[in-house]
């Protein structure tokens, strides 16, 4: 049976000279497998363009409720993207954004908040200028809310450490290494407070950014222990430059 349905790509991988396995994360059935065949055929229906990691897509799919691999019938850009593919900042943002994408989401079923949040996200990275480069920061904790580890933003004077294991802040040291000193975690605080704001930028140093996105990274391991390394946030540090 044929369905219409909006689409976010991830990831592609080859499956023959001509064809590919695309993996698109949906908004009537979560992330699923799609064999697209002939893709790299000059005269090809489905335009190789139209499965860029993060390119917003209409699909028109056959889909099986057992799973496995799924096929395509139709796909169009939409909408197209306008500065993703060419602006070097976002790109790399959106570089980012995709691995932690790919290797968080699991569910092979409709979750349409976690949809239409990823779905606005991407158009606002590509609409908005001048880009703001703590973008990253923000919409990784705005994902963890929809994967259901959001950290608590019970900071004060006195709780002014932040237990990466537990997501709250504390008053007293965790007995365990996982925590963020006093610096990082009023820095996640403020972060936290702006959250509404995709513009919001930190006034912190640089290397004050490049350790609070390897911690959010850590905070992501530790609720997703499957989650692996992340290697992409290497490249973010340039565009603080």
């Amino acid at each position: 049976m044929l369905h219409k349905t909006r689409g976010i790509v991830l990831y592609t991988t080859d499956y023959s000279e001509s064809s590919v396995i695309a993996k698109v994360y949906t908004e009537l059935f979560g992330l699923q497998s799609y064999i697209v065949n002939g893709v790299r055929k000059s005269k090809a229906k489905m335009r190789a363009s139209s499965f860029r990691p993060l390119t917003l897509v209409d699909l028109v799919v056959y889909h099986k409720e057992k799973g496995g691999l799924q096929r395509i019938a139709d796909v169009r850009p939409n909408p197209v993207l306008n500065s993703i593919p060419y602006d070097v900042m976002k790109s790399s943002i959106a570089l980012f954004l995709n691995e932690v994408l790919y290797k968080t989401i699991r569910e092979e079923e409709a979750n349409l908040q976690m949809f239409e949040f990823l779905f606005s996200s991407v158009q606002w990275l590509d609409v908005h200028e001048p880009v703001n480069s703590d973008f990253h920061l923000i919409f990784m904790l705005q994902l963890s809310k929809h994967l259901g580890f959001f950290p608590s933003d019970n900071y004060s004077e006195q709780q002014s450490l932040f237990d990466l294991q537990e997501g709250v802040f504390t008053e007293t040291t965790p007995l365990h290494p996982f925590y963020l000193d006093k610096t990082q975690s009023r820095n996640l605080h403020i972060l936290l407070s702006k959250l509404t704001d995709n513009s919001f930028r930190l006034n912190i140093s640089v290397s004050e950014k490049r350790e609070l996105i390897k911690n959010i990274i850590e905070f992501y391991r530790l609720h997703i222990p499957s989650i692996g390394e992340i290697k992409s946030h290497q490249v973010l540090s340039m565009i603080w430059e």
